[in-house]
């Protein structure tokens, strides 16, 4: 999935200094985006306040929808660099297409993890025949400057590694936790889980200290450090933990987010994070004259175009607004 908003504005984004050195409890709001026809979203990140969590740079949760009798996610090709996008489904089924001629049926609780690198292209369409129901999180890993020109690739993983406690099943995503490690490429310290939790759970899961964590709630009714969640909304929770709380009012499903905070400071546009001006300039124009991300075959449909630039000079600063 993508950033497919037309009036497209730059976050800037990254940076150490407006991290959060210690536990806080800072609730974040959802701003309703909608995505092509068929699609509405509920973004998390980047928000009015916090642009970040440890690498992961952009965090939108959509559905349940019920897709029935519609044609359900239909992404045309569009162009991503300097990221990992990261798909990941609770219901349905995304096909995801891209230019470097993958092409991947995800399904719950798989992962489809592209990396973007210097250049790439891709879509995700839900496929004619597809469940009543899509329901997922889509997010975004921003690339440090040492691999974010490297070959694009796409990795898909239909088996992921478990954490499990009694009231509690964690799947790693990213990274690791509690000596789970994902098969995923990683290329920053960062973990990604999703926590499934049963009513009743009463469960404290281990945290590092020097990660910077937040809370996506996906469905049901959690109380994460002693703070309520409603589905579609994030808690961030700073640095300085070494466990969190988790009690589940019902059978919950959440998505834990973390790492070390992000050095660098960045540009995000649209579908592209660079750490200049003249990055950005060069990726639309690229984009627009069909050269560098390559084609996407098999997508019936054009390509996306790219929203016009802002009039103001874009400039890296740092993680808050």
């Amino acid at each position: 999935m993508s950033n497919l908003d037309r009036e497209a504005v730059p976050s800037v984004c990254g940076g150490r200094g407006f991290v959060v050195a210690e536990p806080v409890r800072e609730l974040l709001s959802p701003r309703q985006v909608k995505l092509a026809e068929s699609t509405e979203v509920r973004r998390l990140l980047p928000n009015l306040g916090r642009r970040m969590v440890g690498a992961w740079c952009f965090v939108d949760h959509y559905g349940p929808d019920d897709i029935a009798d519609e044609p359900g996610m239909q992404v045309p090709p569009h162009p991503h660099m300097g990221l990992q996008t990261v798909s990941w489904l609770h219901e349905g089924e995304v096909l995801h297409r891209d230019s470097t001629g993958s092409l991947q049926t995800v399904r719950p609780r798989q992962l489809g993890l592209m990396t973007s690198g210097r250049a790439i292209s891709h879509s995700e369409e839900s496929p004619r025949s597809h469940a009543r129901y899509l329901h997922g999180a889509q997010l975004w890993v921003a690339l440090p400057d040492a691999h974010r020109h490297t070959d694009p690739h796409f990795e898909f993983h239909g088996d992921l590694p478990h954490v499990t406690a009694p009231g509690l099943t964690a799947t790693v995503l990213l990274g690791e936790l509690d000596g789970a490690t994902s098969p995923g490429t990683t290329y920053t310290p960062i973990v990604g889980a999703d926590l499934s939790l049963t009513g009743g759970a009463d469960v404290r899961l281990p945290l590092e200290p020097d990660f910077e964590y937040a809370v996506l709630a996906m469905s049901g009714e959690a109380h994460v450090d002693g703070v309520p969640l409603v589905p579609g909304s994030m808690l961030y929770l700073g640095c300085g933990r070494r466990e969190l709380p988790l009690w589940a009012e019902s059978d919950a499903d959440l998505m834990l987010l973390g790492g070390e905070p992000f050095e660098e400071e960045l540009i995000m546009f649209w579908n592209w994070i660079g750490r200049s001006q003249e990055e950005i300039v060069q990726a639309r124009r690229d984009w627009m004259e069909g050269t560098r991300f390559g084609e996407v075959k098999g997508y019936d449909g054009a390509p996306l175009p790219a929203p016009a630039l802002p009039a103001v000079p874009l400039k890296p600063r740092g993680r808050l607004r």
